[in-house]
C-alpha cells in the first residue's frame, strides 16, 4: 500500500475536444484521447496525483468512446512507464537538460515521444497534434520549439535513439535503467531482493513485467459472490475481468465483486487461514485504506462469527474503507486514528491483525508507473521507522496465540525482511510462522515461492513476472503465551 495514495481528480484540468490558440492563426485541434492523456500527465506532474485514480473520472468527464478511452489509457500509462528514457531522448534532441524545459511543454513532448518511439501512431500525426497541443496551452513560441525537437526525434528510429542515449550512460546499471525505464536505485533494490531468493537472473523479466499493462483481476467476496471465469491460478476468490469496463460487474454485484489484485487477496486469505478460526475471535485491519483487503476480511469474518475492526488515519481513505464495506452485511467499526496509538491502547485484545504498512509501492509499478520516478531512497529511510513502529504496536495488541500479518506492496529488503528482523530482535515471545507454507495451502495450484518447502519459517514474496501479481510481501508473526513486552 502506498502512503500517498488518495482520491484525486485533476480539478479544472478537464480535456476539451478542441481548443483555440488564443492568438492569430488557424484554429488548432487536438484529438480528445490525447487531451485526456495530457491532462492526466499534468495532474501527475503538478499535483502528485496517481494516474489510476485520475484517469477514470477524466475519461468519464470527456465522454470518450470506448476506442478513445483505450487509446487515452495506453498513451497515459505508456508515457508514465518510460518517462526516464523519453526524458533522455528529449534532452539529446533539444540539446538541453529537461529541467530547463517548461513542464507544460515537457509533458506534451513526453506524450509525443511515446507515440513516436513506442506506438504505431503515424509520425506526422504525433508531431502535428503535439505541436497543436503545446500551442493551445502555451503559445506559438513554445510550439515552434516543440516542433523542432519532435521533428528531430522523428527522423531516427527507436533503436537509434536508444543506442544514442545508452552511449552516454556511465555504468551498466545506467544503461539498463535507460533500456528498462527504471531508476538505477530501483533496479539495484529489485536485484537485491531477487538475489535474496537466489533468483537474480530473473531481473530482466521483472523489469519487463513492470512495463506491461496488468490484467484486471476481480475478487468475489466469500459468502456473497462466486468467482466467475476465467479463474486466476492462485487465490480461490480471484478471477479475471471478462473484458469491457470492470466497473460493470462491480456495480451489478452491489460491491460483492470488486477489482483487487490477486496478490492482495492471497495475503488477506493467508492471515485468515494461518490457523483454524474460532467463533468470537476479534480481528483488526490496522492500516485499512482504501479498504479492499478489509472487505475481504469482513466477508470471511461474517462467515465465522468473528468481530472485525478497521483503522485508517487519513479521513478520505477512511471514507473509502466504509464504502468498500457496504457490500458486507454487518457492522465493522472504522476508526480514524494513528494506528500505533490505537494498537497500544488495546494491548492483548486482538486474535489477528493485518498491518498493510505504508510503503514505497515499488511492487505495484505496473499499476502506478509514476511511483518509480516519484520515489527516492530517502522515502525508504523515512518509511522504515514507521513500519517498525506499526508492527511493534500490532504485536502489543495481540492476544496470546494471536497472529499479525505484516504486508507491504514493496519487495525492497529494508521494508520487508529488514523490518521483521528488527522487530523480532526485541520480541523473544514472538515466532515467525512459515508464510510460504500458508500461501501454498491457500493457493488453488502450485505456486513458486523460491523455496523447497522445508523451511521451518519464512516470509513469502510474490512477483509480477513470476505470479502475475503485484510484488506483495507477507510475514506471519505469532505471539506465544509467554511473550513479554518489548523494551523501550
Amino acid at each position: 500500500m502506498s502512503a500517498q495514495e488518495r482520491e484525486q481528480r485533476p480539478g479544472a484540468r478537464r480535456p476539451r475536444p478542441t481548443a483555440g490558440t488564443g492568438d492569430r492563426g488557424p484554429r488548432r485541434t487536438v484529438q480528445p484521447a490525447r487531451l485526456v492523456a495530457y491532462d492526466v500527465l499534468r495532474a501527475v506532474s503538478d499535483s502528485d496525483a496517481y494516474a489510476n485514480l485520475v484517469l477514470p473520472p477524466t475519461i468519464a468527464d470527456a465522454g470518450l468512446t470506448p476506442q478513445d478511452a483505450a487509446l487515452a489509457t495506453e498513451l497515459t500509462y505508456g508515457t508514465l512507464r518510460r518517462r526516464g528514457t523519453y526524458d533522455a531522448v528529449i534532452a539529446a534532441a533539444a540539446d538541453r537538460d529537461t529541467s530547463s524545459i517548461d513542464p507544460v511543454v515537457l509533458d506534451a513532448l513526453r506524450l509525443a515521444v511515446h507515440q513516436l518511439l513506442a506506438t504505431r501512431v503515424a509520425s506526422h500525426a504525433a508531431v502535428n497534434e503535439s505541436v497543436n497541443l503545446v500551442a493551445t496551452r502555451t503559445g506559438r513560441g513554445a510550439a515552434s520549439f516543440a516542433n523542432a525537437v519532435l521533428r528531430r526525434i522523428a527522423r531516427e528510429s527507436p533503436g537509434q535513439w536508444l543506442e544514442r542515449v545508452e552511449a552516454e550512460a556511465r555504468s551498466d546499471d545506467e544503461r539498463l535503467a535507460l533500456r528498462a525505464a527504471h531508476p538505477v536505485w530501483v533496479i539495484r533494490a529489485l536485484r537485491r531482493a531477487l538475489a535474496a531468493e537466489g533468483r537474480v537472473e530473473e531481473l530482466d523479466a521483472l523489469l519487463e513485467a513492470d512495463n506491461a499493462s496488468p490484467e484486471v483481476t476481480l475478487v468475489a467476496l466469500p459468502g456473497l459472490a462466486e468467482p466467475g471465469e476465467p479463474r486466476r491460478p492462485y487465490a480461490p476468490t480471484a478471477f479475471a475481468s471478462p473484458g469491457g469496463d470492470p466497473r460493470r460487474p462491480v456495480a451489478e454485484s452491489g460491491g460483492a465483486v470488486r477489482v483487487q489484485d490477486e496478490g492482495s487477496q492471497l495475503v488477506a486469505l493467508a492471515l485468515a487461514e494461518a490457523t483454524p478460526i474460532r467463533a468470537g475471535e476479534r480481528w483488526l485491519d490496522l492500516c485499512a485504506g482504501p479498504g479492499g483487503k478489509t472487505a475481504l476480511l469482513a466477508a470471511i469474518a461474517r462467515e465465522h462469527e468473528v468481530v472485525l475492526e478497521a483503522n485508517e488515519v487519513v479521513p478520505t481513505r477512511a471514507r473509502l474503507v466504509r464504502k468498500a464495506l457496504r457490500a458486507v452485511p454487518g457492522d465493522v467499526t472504522v476508526h480514524e486514528r494513528d494506528g500505533r496509538e490505537l494498537a497500544r491502547e488495546h494491548r492483548g485484545a486482538f486474535d489477528r491483525i493485518l498491518v498493510d504498512a505504508p510503503c514505497t509501492g515499488l511492487g505495484a509499478l505496473r499499476r502506478r508507473p509514476e511511483a518509480r520516478w516519484r520515489k527516492t531512497p530517502a522515502d525508504v529511510a523515512e518509511l522504515v521507522p514507521l513500519q517498525v513502529e506499526l508492527l511493534s504496536a500490532a504485536l502489543d495488541a495481540l492476544a496470546p496465540g494471536g497472529i499479525v500479518a505484516y504486508v507491504t506492496c514493496s519487495p525492497h529488503l529494508a521494508e520487508t525482511t529488514g523490518v521483521v528482523q528488527e522487530v523480532l530482535r526485541d520480541r523473544p515471545g514472538v515466532v515467525e510462522l512459515d508464510a510460504r507454507r500458508v500461501v501454498r495451502e491457500v493457493s488453488r495450484s502450485p505456486i513458486d515461492l523460491a523455496d523447497d518447502g522445508r523451511a521451518a519459517s519464512g516470509s513469502a514474496q510474490l512477483w509480477p513476472h513470476r505470479h502475475g501479481t503485484d510484488a506483495m510481501f507477507l510475514a506471519l508473526l505469532q505471539r506465544t503465551d509467554d511473550d513479554t513486552e518489548r523494551k523501550d
